[in-house]
């Protein structure tokens, strides 16, 4: 699976494919000086991307045929900056019920060998888009 849609804006973005297995997604950004905050490290918001990039893509694999997956909810601890790079989201999954998917993801600084942040995503299930229909004249 790509990471982004083409011409989607993340495609702009550094994501790469590490690990894409049924019970596993691993996702890459690295790290840009454009994308850093004053002190030289990864913005927060863009570690906040890549986690709901990585547990969503895992989301959809338990969502079911033809469903989707959308973030209902995110908790995020950041633990340390991310300097070095890149950043390496691991998703795993925590639990898959009927209407709610639960994963973990753990997000590195590969290049300092560090946990940088743990986050916990809640995803509802998404029913299969529907067609829309153009509308007609009365």
């Amino acid at each position: 699976m790509q990471v982004t849609i083409p011409g989607h804006l993340f495609g702009r973005l550094p994501f790469h494919d590490v690990v894409d297995t049924d019970d596993t997604v691993v996702v890459d950004l690295q790290n840009r000086e454009d994308l850093t905050n004053n002190r030289g490290a990864l913005q927060g918001g863009l570690v906040a991307t890549l986690i709901d990039v990585a547990g969503g893509r895992l989301a959809v694999k338990y969502a079911g045929e033809g469903a989707g997956a959308g973030t209902a909810d995110m908790s995020v601890h950041f633990l340390a900056p991310i300097v070095e790079g890149p950043a390496r989201a691991k998703a795993t999954l925590v639990r898959a019920g009927k209407r709610m998917i639960v994963v973990a993801v753990d997000v590195f600084d590969v290049g300092r060998d560090r946990l940088a942040a743990r986050a916990t995503l809640s995803f509802a299930i998404l029913g299969p888009r529907r067609p829309v229909q153009p509308a007609t004249a009365p």
